[in-house]
């Protein structure tokens, strides 16, 4: 059945506190819906914004993909595996947490804050070694279409390992499109700026569409442009 499920960006679960502006587009942490836990096979999207000299201390994770997205600002990632680096906007980046690992992410600036999306996807395979990967793609955003970031099915900038599942980034320019692809489960996310996503119409930064056997759909960026994370799943959480 064809699904095209619009989600407003205010209707997103919320978490504030002195460091951290984060709003979920799924079920995370202290807040539980048990009818939004996932799409396809993405468990978390995270639209966070960290104070200057805020962040996550060292915790730990296990067997999950998870992929970082900065749209302003500097991210530092330490952790478990001696993997110290710092992501800026334009800079594809996966951890593979496997078997475990334990990282920070800190806000690398003292004066600015630091904006990005974290987004979570199961491995195909429980307790592979941990691992890091990050990689610049600037130059293939730039040219304004839809761009492979992370993937285990297609050729993309990085390699998660997860086969049914890739990222695609894209900064649409004003008044150009993109063609979203076709696939069991996609999921739709308006970074910044704003347009329209043919079948479920106008969107704003902070609003996404989750799409089942919805066939390929063209978004129309606005006057002002507009950057998509767009994810494409070729299985679902529900019936693995």
């Amino acid at each position: 059945m064809t699904l095209v499920d619009v989600r407003t960006a205010q209707e997103r679960m919320h978490t504030q506190i002195d460091w951290l502006d984060s709003w979920h587009s799924f079920s995370f942490g202290a807040h539980y819906d048990p009818d939004n836990t996932h799409h396809g096979l993405l468990l978390v999207l995270n639209d966070d914004t960290v104070a200057p000299g805020g962040g996550f201390g060292t915790h730990p994770h296990r067997d999950m993909e998870i992929v970082t997205w900065v749209l302003e600002g500097t991210l530092e990632h330490r952790d478990s595996t001696g993997t110290h680096d710092t992501i800026s906007p334009g800079l594809a980046q996966r951890m593979s947490a496997g078997s475990g690992i334990r990282h920070s992410e800190m806000n690398a600036s003292r004066t600015e804050p630091v904006h990005f999306v974290q987004m979570w996807v199961p491995p195909d395979t429980a307790g592979i070694e941990p691992g890091y990967e990050q990689r610049d793609v600037a130059g293939e955003l730039a040219n304004g279409g839809l761009v492979p970031v992370a993937s285990g099915r297609v050729d993309a900038a990085i390699r998660i390992h997860q086969r049914d599942a890739t990222l695609w980034v894209a900064q649409v320019a004003p008044g150009g499109s993109v063609v979203v692809p076709d696939a069991p489960f996609v999921h739709v996310f308006v970074a910044r700026g704003a347009g329209a996503l043919e079948g479920a119409g106008g969107l704003a930064a902070g609003d996404a569409v989750r799409l089942a056997a919805a066939g390929e759909r063209r978004f129309i960026a606005s006057p002002d442009g507009a950057e998509l994370i767009v994810w494409e799943t070729w299985s679902d959480l529900s019936v693995t």
